[in-house]
Parts: structure tokens; sequence; C-alpha cells
């Protein structure tokens, strides 16, 4: 029988590429989210019956042991970019993560790997990265075998970043960023998704990997790099952190004040907090070279997704190169 492997978060934009690559290594995969009915779309990653999304909340400790029950490896994708809720910083990255690896030990499951972030640092003023740190840390004191991914920022087709400014430059001519020279390391998310198989497989050693891709670049001009694929031109104001905290207090207050029946998921004092720190690839850090794996580039993806911000979308090339035409 093919091995079993079970991907808390597995619809999630990471998971969800995880969950295709070892489907098509063989494996059955066991696919743990909150709303089982919305994670469908992960089935015909194999054959009839190979991918299956089930309900698994991580805060309990029952639903993620049951998930794991005969599991050859476990491979933890969730993660959160703002708290709602019961569903906060403390209690997904650090406790969840804990509580995953404590379990898996407890059952004897042969791999884990688990997914962090770069800049996890017990001693940040962001709880996000408090959090990354934290869970890390609780991860390791239950299996110390496990094999952590720390990626900086994750760009592909569903990401949180690229699309979501590219959908900011249809309200207007400016493009307000913070923390505009704060430098990054995009990595794509197929190659987290290499890195996270080779653990599962076990051809990849323990220990912690920084996953960056090849190009270093600062916000603005990751900006400037969206703004060529999707040919608009804006004006990027950086702006000031005590502007943009004051600006994250007040969305931060509305989602308190209506006890959270509205998220903030634009702003928040957090993300600000963890903006003002670069997101790179430590120099002795073990990376993707050390698990055989050469970085896609931005150039070579970006515009395969954001061409539906272009002006005239999949037609803009088309309308520029019949301005062109001479009668």
């Amino acid at each position: 029988m093919s091995k079993l492997v079970t991907i808390y978060g597995g619809s999630g934009f990471v998971g969800r590429y995880v969950a295709r690559r070892l489907a098509k290594e063989g494996w059955r995969v066991r696919v743990a989210v909150r709303r089982p009915n919305e994670a469908v779309f992960v089935r015909p990653y194999g054959v009839v019956g190979q991918v299956e999304p089930v309900f698994c909340n991580i805060r309990d400790d029952a639903s993620v042991a049951q998930v794991m029950t005969g599991a050859d490896a476990v491979v933890n994708c969730v993660g959160i970019l703002t708290e709602s809720g019961a569903n906060g910083f403390d209690a997904i990255q650090a406790e969840g993560a804990g509580r995953v690896a404590r379990i898996a030990a407890a059952q004897g499951v042969a791999h884990l790997v688990h997914l962090s972030a770069l800049g996890a640092d017990a001693e940040a003023a962001s709880d996000y990265a408090r959090t990354k740190a934290e869970g890390e840390a609780a991860v390791l004191e239950h299996r110390p075998d496990a094999v952590i991914l720390r990626p900086s920022i994750i760009f592909g087709p569903e990401d949180q970043f690229f699309n979501r400014f590219a959908g900011m430059t249809r309200m207007g001519p400016v493009l307000p960023v913070v923390g505009a020279q704060t430098r990054f390391q995009p990595v794509y998310v197929d190659d987290v998704a290499q890195a996270a198989v080779k653990g599962v497989l076990g051809t990849a050693a323990p220990g912690i990997y920084e996953l960056g891709g090849p190009e270093v670049a600062t916000f603005r001009e990751l900006m400037q790099r969206m703004l060529q694929v999707i040919h608009r031109r804006r004006l990027i104001v950086g702006l000031p952190f005590w502007a943009a905290r004051l600006m994250a207090m007040g969305l931060d207050l509305v989602q308190f004040v209506t006890l959270g029946l509205i998220t903030n998921t634009m702003l928040t004092r957090d993300q600000v907090a963890n903006l003002r720190h670069d997101n790179v690839v430590s120099p002795d850090a073990k990376g993707l070279a050390d698990l055989g794996i050469s970085p896609v580039a931005l150039g070579s993806v970006l515009p395969e997704y954001l061409w539906r911000f272009r002006p005239s979308g999949q037609y803009d090339e088309i309308k520029a190169s019949a301005r062109n035409l001479r009668i």
C-alpha cells in the first residue's frame, strides 16, 4: 500500500502545491483543514480517493491526533497573517505547531516538516515573528529530527502579496507602501513545496532551512517590477512608519469595536512592526542549494498570473501591437 501523509493546512497557498507534488509521487494525501467542503479542489490532484480533504481544528488535540492516525509523514503548513477570534498567533503558530509535533512524536510518525517564516525571532516586537519562533522551538522540543522551512515572501498565482498590490492599482494613481526600503528575497511557491517534499521523503537532512529566491529587492523595487508587468503607471508613496502605525491602530480599533465582525485584513500594527526588518536569507544559513533546488526567478512567473491586472487584461499586448499597425 502507498504511504500516507497528513498535510495540515493542505488547501492553503503552499499546502496545495505540497499536496499536488506528493500525489504525483504516489502518496495518499490527507488534507487537514477547517472547512473540507471548501477544499474539494484538491481531489483531482491524484486518482480517485488518493487526495482527500478532512476536517481538523489545529487547536484541539483529539482533532489533530485523529487525522494523523496511520500517517507516515506530516507537514504543517498552518499559519495566519492576521488574528481573528480564537485563531490568534499564539494559538495557531506557537501552540498549534507544538501540538502537531507532540502528537507526531507520540504516534511515531517517521518524518515531520514544519513551515515557519524567515524572520522568526523569539525577541521580535511582532507577534507574528515571535510566535513563529516559539512554534519552531516547540517543534524541535518534541521532534529534534524535524525539517523546518523558513521562506521569505512567497510568490505564485494564489499569493497574497503581488495579487493584493496589483489589485490596489485599480483604485487610483497612488500606490502606498509601508517599509519601502525593507528588503525581501521572494521565493516561488513550488520551490517551497519541493523543499517540503524532500523533507517528507527523507532526502533532506533535519534542521532549519532559509528559503529565498535568486533576487533581493526592496519593497519599492518589487512594486516597480509589478507595475512593469501589469503595464500601469502609479506613484509609489512610501508611508513613514509612524503614519502607518496610526493608520493600523485605527483599523485594529474597528475590528475590536465590532467584536471581530469586521476583520482588519488591510494593515495591522503587527504587520507594521514586522515590516521594519529585512526579510532575506542569512549568509551562513542552509537553503535551497543545500536541497538541490534551483530557485525560480520572479520574471519568469509574474507575467503568468498578473496579466489580468493589465488595463485590457489578456488583450493588452494585442492592443499595444495594433497601435503600431500602419494603414
